[in-house]
């Protein structure tokens, strides 16, 4: 980046996923959460961060983000009338698309609108992103990491670099053992049946301490929750980010969704089932026509992972 501190401006409000052709009304966390991961690009510049309200406290007291905007019609019409330097507009939401456009910037990445489709289009360096948004059989098949396509987009390549998060938790550690098993109401298909998650803590209270999620009501507690445990098990969720966020290690289960865009940074291990009936998987679909959860990923690799990990740890703090 220049050595002049720029002015930037990042619309990721959550109502698309930057890699996911659907555009809903439910706010994704997870999406906004794992966007941070530009931030690294710009901890030098002026940045201005466009969300929804139900998002905002992933972005507050980030360290690399000068202003959070709560994107509603005052937040447009000022956004309008300011000059940046660069503009990135993650959502394909048609109206963020025009505001992208109209406001005044040298550069800007990301999606714009297609006024004859009155749909997101591409700017110069996001046609891969796209296309994989597009097609189908890329969404399924493609094998970069999410971080990758994201940086591709503003013309950068990502060497590694982690999320930005700015909560501070209050407490420490408290469990050995998280269980982040609730998922929203979009993706039912993620879900791993309560009988395997019953199960799975009556495998691991012998030996660890296990917290059941809580918080959810409060995204503040949440964050608390997701801290006061040294291990997350969890499904492709925003808890997973979280997770990442907070350097807690963690096994991940996959069943519809594409396990090769998650990256653990070291800190856990991604399960994807092997016995699923589907012969499209990852499938994608919010709902099983084949009426399974998860996929039913196998119970004793969840719990053998887990006391890997865990036994690994535990080997390490007694060395040193």
């Amino acid at each position: 980046m220049s050595s002049k501190k720029q002015k930037v401006l990042i619309i990721k409000v959550g109502y698309s996923e930057t890699l996911d052709p659907e555009i809903s009304n439910i706010t994704s966390y997870g999406d906004v959460l794992r966007t941070t991961v530009l931030l690294n690009l710009y901890k030098q510049d002026h940045v201005t961060w466009l969300v929804d309200e139900k998002a905002y406290p992933i972005l507050k007291n980030n360290p690399y983000i000068d202003r959070v905007l709560i994107y509603d019609l005052t937040s447009v019409l000022q956004l309008q009338a300011e000059h940046f330097d660069t503009v990135i507009n993650l959502e394909k939401v048609p109206g963020l698309c025009v505001l992208a456009d109209r406001v005044t910037a040298w550069r800007r990445y990301g999606f714009r609108l297609d006024v004859k489709k009155g749909e997101a289009e591409a700017y110069d360096g996001t046609q891969n992103a796209l296309s994989v948004c597009h097609s189908e059989k890329k969404k399924k098949k493609h094998k970069k990491y999410w971080q990758e396509h994201l940086f591709e987009m503003v013309g950068a390549k990502w060497q590694g670099e982690e999320y930005v998060f700015g909560y501070k938790p209050r407490g420490g550690e408290r469990f050995d053992v998280g269980f982040n098993y609730q998922v929203g109401n979009k993706w039912r298909s993620k879900v791993w049946s309560i009988d395997n998650w019953e199960k799975l803590e009556k495998l691991l209270k012998k030996d660890y301490s296990v917290s059941w999620q809580e918080g959810l009501d409060d995204m503040e507690q949440y964050f608390e929750w997701i801290n006061s445990c040294d291990f997350i098990v969890t499904n492709d969720s925003f808890g997973l980010h979280l997770a990442i966020a907070l350097k807690k290690k963690f096994v991940a289960l996959f069943g519809s969704t594409n396990a090769t865009e998650t990256y653990s940074y070291g800190l856990g291990k991604v399960l994807v089932c092997k016995d699923c009936r589907c012969p499209d998987m990852p499938c994608y679909l919010p709902e099983c026509k084949y009426d399974e959860r998860l996929c039913d990923v196998a119970l004793e690799d969840v719990h053998s992972e887990i006391c890997q990990i865990l036994d690994k740890e535990q080997q390490a703090v007694g060395v040193a």
